[in-house]
């Protein structure tokens, strides 16, 4: 079975090939469960510490890594010329800075190396034992250096939400659908999936108080994002074009933009989100390719008949068909009580990236038409990712909408906002009619009590 054409046109960034083929099939066993995050057809990077081998580049196969620093070492990529140049390290910082052709052809040699029937690497005993190692075996780490971070808003359903919470007689306000709304994170608190978070304290006032006091956040919340790492840069003063945004992405990760939501009240007029916001963002570990998303792309967010259309610099026939990407989107929870009685988290929402308002493309381009250099590793995240029911908004203030309705856990615990013990758990994956399913692994957090 061979990965089925296109219906529409697609642009090269959208292309599917060989390396999408349903039918491929891994001599890593792991990779051909159905249920894997990481087919063959996915292979994304991420860079990882081992005990006995000290830091590494990786690509993610089934359960197991391949470790791309012993595999250039033993020349395994030197067919590739430069594309290898960019493992040289302990993180894909210098990889992202050798472009997307790098990027895509070291992809493919990958891909060849681990299917079936490739012995290259399969029935080298000696090497297979230094360079493949289970996941469990390794701990995880930030997969790049984070220079900056932009955080948008882009789910029309989410900031309507918000916004009627708020502002029940408007809840848009005028510029939502002109331009994707953002504002500067705190690259320095990025942290990687499985760290603790603890609780921030700062200001916040209640509505009949007269002045404001100092104290832990008693209204903890995540949101379910989706961030892009930036690959090829911009010249400060040079913006980047719709046409050619796409080529600006590296990969994508999933996002847990950690929020304070009584500080956020307090602090947001008239600047927007400080404190409430940078004390801790969390990414999954896994950067998953643009190329191995490119079966999964899908027409922009169908706009109201009444909607302006987005000005000249943000409109693109190849993003209005492909600039969307169908990545479904799944929170989950579990208590510290539930971990004592050996509960399994549950689902709290399931929502699609498809539903964004606003494309990757089009926040890269809003981002740059100012003149704003974009560097490679920088990040970017899309805003919490909700959709039009109530079992796919992606953040607790609007499942337990501002905590007048509560989620009830098996335990018999109720939860407004979130409590100390409390483990959020992201995982993200695509899925679609002849290609196989790949996916994002996970995002995890634990809340840790207020420093105080």
């Amino acid at each position: 079975m061979t990965a089925p054409e296109s219906t529409l046109a697609s642009p090269s960034w959208a292309q599917t090939d060989d390396t999408h083929d349903p039918a491929l099939r891994s001599w890593v066993e792991s990779a051909n469960d159905p249920k894997t995050d990481f087919p063959i057809q996915n292979l994304p990077f991420g860079a990882f510490w081992h005990d006995d081998r000290g830091c590494g580049i990786g690509v993610a196969i089934g359960d197991q890594v391949v470790d791309m620093l012993i595999l250039r070492d033993a020349g395994v990529f030197d067919d590739l010329g430069d594309a290898a140049v960019g493992i040289f390290t302990d993180n894909l910082y210098p990889f992202i800075l050798e472009g997307s052709s790098a990027r895509r052809a070291l992809r493919r040699r990958m891909s060849e190396l681990l299917r079936e029937g490739n012995k290259e690497l399969a029935e080298n005993a000696e090497l297979r034992k230094q360079a493949v190692c289970a996941q469990s075996d390794v701990r995880m780490v930030l997969p790049t250096m984070i220079g900056d971070y932009t955080d948008f808003y882009a789910s029309i359903h989410h900031a309507t939400n918000v916004g009627t919470m708020f502002r029940p007689d408007n809840p848009l306000l005028p510029n939502y659908k002109h331009i994707p709304v953002g504002y500067h994170g705190r690259a320095s608190s990025v942290v990687i999936s499985g760290t603790p978070i603890v609780r921030p304290c700062g200001q916040t006032k209640a509505d009949d108080a007269d002045a404001p006091t100092f104290g832990p956040c008693k209204l903890l919340d995540y949101e379910m994002e989706v961030g892009a790492f930036i690959g090829e840069p911009n010249a400060m003063g040079r913006s980047v074009s719709i046409a050619d945004a796409e080529e600006h992405l590296f990969g994508l990760v999933l996002v847990n933009d950690w929020s304070a939501r009584d500080m956020q009240k307090w602090e947001y007029v008239p600047l927007g989100p400080f404190l409430a916001k940078n004390f801790a963002t969390t990414i999954s570990p896994w950067v998953v390719t643009m190329e191995a998303l490119a079966p999964f792309r899908v027409p922009t967010f169908e706009r109201d008949a009444g909607d302006p259309k987005p000005l000249p610099h943000l409109f693109n026939s190849d993003n209005e068909s492909h600039g969307g990407i169908d990545i479904t989107v799944e929170v989950w929870i579990q208590s510290q009580q539930m971990k004592a009685q050996n509960i399994e988290p549950v689902r709290l929402s399931r929502g699609s990236f498809a539903n964004m308002y606003w494309t990757l493309s089009q926040m890269l381009t809003h981002h740059t038409s100012g003149g704003c250099n974009m560097e490679p590793s920088d990040l970017i995240a899309s805003g919490t990712v909700s959709g039009p029911t109530k079992d796919s908004r992606g953040s607790m203030l609007e499942l337990s909408w501002r905590g007048t309705e509560p989620i009830d856990l098996p335990t018999g615990e109720q939860r407004r906002f979130l409590a100390d013990g409390d483990e959020v758990i992201m995982r993200g994956y695509c899925e679609r009619e002849g290609f196989r399913r790949i996916g994002f692994g996970e995002c995890r957090g634990v809340i840790m009590p207020a420093s105080t």
